[in-house]
């Protein structure tokens, strides 16, 4: 089947998955990226490879008009990790399908990988589903990968296990099976919506108690968390701790050793082992 992918390299996978299964690529639409959170250099390359014309700006009717006028209908629009809503395809492709990174309908939104870690969910997948003209991820169900969660996940095994699912999910029952599963996708139904973390929801709390400091620590690994230390606003990676009583305010610093910092937290102690005054995207133009 000849296929037009709008994404990035997050799930990027999908479109290797389904060049792996037989499809023909005929245009990626893709977007600027940031080369710090977002990235495309890779699917750029396939796409290069793939003798494929790329789009970096939003895509809109007329584009999908002149892949009619190219290919006819008989062709999918597949999006995965495409930051903008895209409507009124269907007289211009005969499928168009979103790759999800959720179990939907729970974790409609744009990035939810950083609340299912905080959250503690022991299960967690990955939906394609009919790409829906009322709103982002909110289209009948064609297929979903589901995995289990460790107790201890991280952001960066969620990721892998997400992409993994992808990639899975392109090159089985989507690259197999579409046009019978379009024909019976299931509903969703009602769902929850989680929108994109602000700097907020990466801060850390010391009064929250060390669990409740560490899974946040996890959810945001190399993205970074933010904690106030003393006077200073630092970028937090990576962190351990364990419970103590003891009878320092929450936020102290407590001991120092190099460049590991102890943290007195509600009900014991946090150690930050991987930490910078500079976040990444300021790091990105003056380094670090």
């Amino acid at each position: 089947m000849k296929f037009a992918f709008a994404g990035i390299d997050f799930l990027g996978g999908v479109f290797e998955a389904l060049v792996g299964a037989g499809w023909t690529p005929i245009k990626l639409f893709s977007r600027p990226c940031d080369g710090i959170y977002d990235h495309n250099d890779v699917v750029v390359a396939r796409a290069r490879e793939a003798h494929v014309p790329i789009q970096l700006s939003r895509l809109r009717a007329q584009d999908l008009e002149a892949l009619r006028a190219l290919h006819g209908r008989d062709w999918a629009l597949v999006v995965a990790g495409y930051p903008w809503l895209i409507t009124g395809w269907r007289p211009f492709a005969t499928y168009a399908l979103n790759f999800h990174p959720s179990p939907l309908p729970t974790g409609r939104g744009p990035y939810p990988l950083f609340r299912a870690v905080e959250q503690g969910y022991e299960t967690w997948g990955v939906t394609a589903h009919v790409l829906a003209e009322e709103g982002f991820d909110t289209g009948d169900i064609l297929a979903q990968d589901l995995f289990d969660l460790a107790a201890r996940e991280n952001h960066e095994s969620l990721l892998a296990k997400c992409q993994m699912a992808a990639r899975r999910l392109a090159a089985g029952p989507i690259a197999r099976e579409l046009p019978q599963r379009w024909r019976r996708p299931e509903p969703q139904g009602d769902g929850s919506y989680w929108p994109r973390a602000s700097d907020a929801d990466r801060t850390l709390d010391f009064r929250a108690g060390v669990d409740a400091v560490l899974r946040r620590v996890r959810a945001f690994g190399a993205i970074e968390t933010i904690a106030r230390v003393e006077d200073a606003r630092i970028f937090v990676a990576e962190a351990s701790g364990w419970h103590e009583a003891h009878g320092h305010a929450p936020g102290t610093v407590v001991h120092r050793y190099r460049r590991h910092l102890v943290i007195a937290a509600r009900d014991g102690f946090v150690q930050l082992t991987r930490w910078s005054p500079v976040g990444l995207a300021e790091a990105a133009r003056i380094g670090r």
